[in-house]
């Protein structure tokens, strides 16, 4: 007998699921946003679906907005928090933001990261 469990370094999240509503992407193209903005916030994150553990802090994981099917990759963040609930095979949890990518890398990595049809930007 076993079990299912995920082991993730990207956390791929849907508004819904609690990507940080204060990452826009057109006002980071304006004007770039820098992980120290971000210092001494912690996001939630929620229904994430199957039982997945994610690389704890101080590791890094990729901070991903799924839009539509899309990933547009937003930089690192750390999981300091995250539970496993059997009942509903979901899993939720806390994390930090500790690196904002530029436009540039967050272009190249939401284009070449990604399976084939994730692909966030398109040219």
């Amino acid at each position: 007998m076993g079990s299912y469990i995920e082991l993730n370094d990207t956390l791929q999240l849907t508004t819904a699921q609690g990507f940080p509503k204060e990452l826009v992407l057109a006002k980071h193209l304006k004007k770039p946003f820098r992980a120290e903005q971000f210092k001494g916030k912690v996001f939630t994150f929620e229904n994430k679906p199957n039982m997945r553990i994610y690389h704890p802090a101080p590791i890094r994981c990729f901070l991903v907005h799924n839009i539509n099917e899309k990933w547009l990759y937003w930089g690192h963040c750390q999981i300091i928090e995250q539970t496993i609930h059997a009942n509903t095979k979901t899993t939720s949890g806390k994390f930090i933001i500790t690196k904002i990518y530029s436009q540039e890398h967050q272009h190249n990595m939401s284009k070449y990261k990604v399976d084939p049809g994730k692909e966030f930007f398109h040219d």
